[in-house]
């Protein structure tokens, strides 16, 4: 009889799920809720940066800075599913990273006073496919929700919406971050080889230094140009961190940082200024080719980082930033940090980014 029971519960559990997983749902605009890691306000939410105030900016760098990259929504809601239908714009796919990463989504839970992981929107396989529709997270328990959805990081948001179980309540929540610090970069930055939107470690320092962390990342292009310069003196932050010596040439190093560093300094008279030592790329061991431009590179970035920081205040330079060891197992193709590469790398890059923002009360 006992076992008869346990059998009977056990299927009316399922049963419960199962109803509670296929529960009609509505969808709301999800431009309605509130959306944080901008650098300003544009006039298209779902893009990280308003591209028509900069006419220095290159087409190409337009089409990037597009991109939704870094930007999340927060929100809470009582439903026990929490859906996301969305489309996006056309683009090639990375080969380094996946899909998950490009036009998915994932979504973090406030859980004992932290944020906490708690699943992902997948997008088609299929390339061509354009317009999706895929759970985030389902079968949760009853009671409020606080809400952290990250949103994709190579597209550019045509639409976005939250779907949750018809009859419960969705609103937009107050950013849950007390600071503002910008990441400007390369491909590093931008994320590269990163599972999924929030495992991006600018994503992942925003959550453990309680600041919004817009991301400026721009996979391969990111050389101490004057558009770089023009979008951080128009904007405020508490700091600036720039991972700005993965893409340029020793002698662009060397020819453009000191008044990169200049023009920043004299709109922003105070603001701590960090930049991020290039990885040491772990391919550069046999290549000799790559191995000279990698160190010519770092050896550039030294130099003249010794020089701006001797010349101007609160500017700063980690110089083992991105440091994910010697057995080459951090990256997932010599140059670009897999999940494993960013846990190695954070473990020595934020203790040293603490201590600068601690200096200047960012804390």
């Amino acid at each position: 009889m006992n076992r008869f029971f346990v059998a009977v519960m056990a299927l009316l559990v399922v049963a419960t799920a199962t109803a509670q997983e296929k529960k009609p749902l509505t969808y709301v605009d999800a431009s309605i809720l509130t959306i944080i890691n901008k650098i300003h306000d544009s006039g298209n939410p779902f893009e990280r940066l308003d591209v028509e105030r900069y006419s220095s900016l290159s087409p190409n760098a337009a089409k990037t800075f597009r991109q939704s990259t870094g930007l999340a929504l927060v929100f809470t809601t009582d439903s026990r599913n929490i859906y996301v239908r969305w489309s996006v714009n056309p683009r090639k796919l990375v080969a380094n990273s996946p899909d998950i990463y490009m036009r998915g989504m994932d979504i973090y839970l406030r859980h004992e006073g932290r944020w906490t992981f708690a699943g992902v929107a997948r997008p088609k396989t299929d390339p061509t496919v354009l317009e999706f529709e895929a759970p985030l997270v389902r079968r949760m328990g009853e009671g409020v929700k606080e809400c952290l959805v990250y949103l994709p990081a190579y597209v550019t948001l045509k639409s976005l919406e939250i779907g949750v179980d018809e009859g419960s309540v969705i609103k937009a929540a107050p950013s849950p971050f007390k600071h503002k610090i910008v990441f400007v970069g390369s491909s590093l930055t931008h994320g590269e080889g990163v599972p999924r939107p929030g495992a991006n470690y600018v994503a992942q320092l925003g959550r453990r230094l309680n600041a919004e962390t817009p991301n400026l990342g721009h996979s391969g292009q990111c050389k101490l140009q004057q558009h770089f310069i023009d979008i951080v003196c128009d904007n405020k932050a508490d700091a600036f961190v720039f991972d700005a010596f993965s893409n340029p040439t020793a002698e662009q190093i060397n020819e453009r940082l000191y008044d990169f560093v200049k023009q920043i300094r004299a709109k922003h008279k105070k603001t701590p200024l960090i930049f991020l030592q290039t990885v040491r790329r772990t391919g550069a061991m046999f290549d000799l080719v790559a191995k000279k431009r990698n160190d010519d590179q770092r050896a550039a970035a030294e130099k003249m980082m010794e020089k701006v920081c001797k010349d101007f205040k609160n500017v700063y330079f980690i110089s083992n930033a991105f440091d994910t060891g010697a057995d080459n197992e951090g990256t997932v193709d010599n140059s670009h940090l897999t999940d494993y590469g960013i846990y190695r790398a954070l473990q020595i890059m934020e203790p040293q980014l603490r201590e600068i923002l601690f200096r200047h009360n960012i804390k």
